[in-house]
C-alpha cells in the first residue's frame, strides 16, 4: 500500500514541480548570460549565411515567463533576423479564414528566426478553456495540427516548441506583483484575470494538447520557470544544441581612417537639447 499523500503533493506533481534550488547569483546569471548572447549572434549570422528557416514557439500559461525568456534571446541579436511575432486577437475577417491562415504570413524565409509569443496553440489553450471555440473546434485543431506541422518541417522549417511550466503559487505571486507595479501593469489583461481561476482547466487542455501534438517531428520541449534566470538560461542552452551551426566565414573588421574636415567647421546652430536631468 502507498503512502499517503500529503496536502498539495497532487498540485506539485500536476506541475512538474521539483525541490527548489539556490538561486543563480546576478553576477554568475549575468556571465552566463553573455557566453549564451555571443552563440546566439553566431547563430544568427550561421541562420543567414545557410539561409535557414527557424521557428520558435512559446507557450505557458499567464505569468509563466514566455515575454522575459524571448527578450533574453532577442535582446543581443538582430531584429531583423529574430522576428517576434505577437498577434492580437483576430478580427472579424480572420475569424472568417481558415484558422491557421493568418499565421502563415509570419514563418520564416531563409536566413530568418521567427518567434512566437503565443501562436496557433491559441487554439488548443485560450480559446478552448475560454469558450472563443467551440470543442468541437478545439479537437479538429489537436487532431489536424500534427499533419500541418509535419509539411512545415519537410518545407525545411526548423520547429522548435517550448511549454514554460510554472507552479499555481508563483503564477499567483508574479499577478499580484503585476497589480503592484506601474512598469507591469500592463501585463495583466482582463483575459488574465479571468482565466486565472481556471487552472485544473487549462491543466486538462495543455494534457490533451501535449497528448495529440507531441510528435517525432515536432516534440514539445518542458521547462521549469519557477526560477526565471534557470530557465532562460536553460531554454537558450537548449535551443542552440537543437540546431547544427558553426562560426559563419566573415571577413576580419577594421575600421577605416576617417576622411579629413576639408575646411568643415560646427555651425553655430541653436540646437535644442534635451534636458540632461540625470
Amino acid at each position: 500500500m502507498g503512502k499517503k499523500k500529503k496536502k498539495g503533493d497532487g498540485d506539485k506533481a500536476e506541475s512538474g514541480a521539483k525541490s527548489p534550488r539556490e538561486k543563480i547569483s546576478g553576477k554568475e546569471y549575468a556571465r552566463q548570460m553573455k557566453k549564451l548572447h555571443v552563440e546566439l549572434v553566431k547563430l544568427q549570422e550561421w541562420v543567414k549565411h545557410k539561409g535557414l528557416k527557424v521557428c520558435v514557439v512559446f507557450e505557458g500559461r499567464d505569468g509563466a515567463g514566455k515575454g522575459g525568456t524571448i527578450k533574453a534571446i532577442t535582446e543581443r541579436v538582430s531584429p531583423r533576423v529574430f522576428r517576434v511575432v505577437a498577434l492580437t486577437a483576430p478580427t472579424e475577417r480572420e475569424k472568417s479564414q481558415m484558422y491557421a491562415q493568418r499565421y502563415l504570413p509570419h514563418f520564416p524565409a531563409a536566413g530568418e528566426v521567427v518567434i512566437f509569443d503565443r501562436s496557433w496553440y491559441n487554439r488548443a489553450g485560450v480559446e478552448r478553456v475560454m469558450g472563443f471555440c467551440t470543442e468541437d473546434e478545439a479537437r479538429r485543431f489537436l487532431k489536424v495540427v500534427p499533419l500541418f506541422e509535419k509539411l512545415m518541417v519537410e518545407s525545411g522549417i526548423i520547429l522548435l516548441k517550448y511549454w514554460l511550466e510554472v507552479s499555481a503559487e508563483e503564477q499567483t505571486r508574479r499577478l499580484e506583483a503585476r497589480i503592484e507595479d506601474g512598469r507591469k501593469i500592463w501585463k495583466l489583461s482582463p483575459m488574465d484575470l479571468k482565466s486565472y481561476s481556471r487552472w485544473y482547466e487549462y491543466s486538462k487542455a495543455r494534457d490533451e494538447m501535449f497528448a495529440a501534438t507531441d510528435t517525432a517531428w515536432a516534440p514539445w520541449f518542458v521547462a521549469r520557470s519557477n526560477d526565471k534566470q534557470r530557465a532562460r538560461l536553460n531554454i537558450i542552452s537548449h535551443l542552440l544544441g537543437s540546431i547544427r551551426y558553426k562560426a559563419a566565414p566573415r571577413e576580419k573588421v577594421k575600421l577605416p581612417k576617417r576622411q579629413k574636415a576639408g575646411g568643415y567647421r560646427e555651425p553655430d546652430y541653436p540646437y535644442k537639447y534635451v534636458a540632461e536631468k540625470y
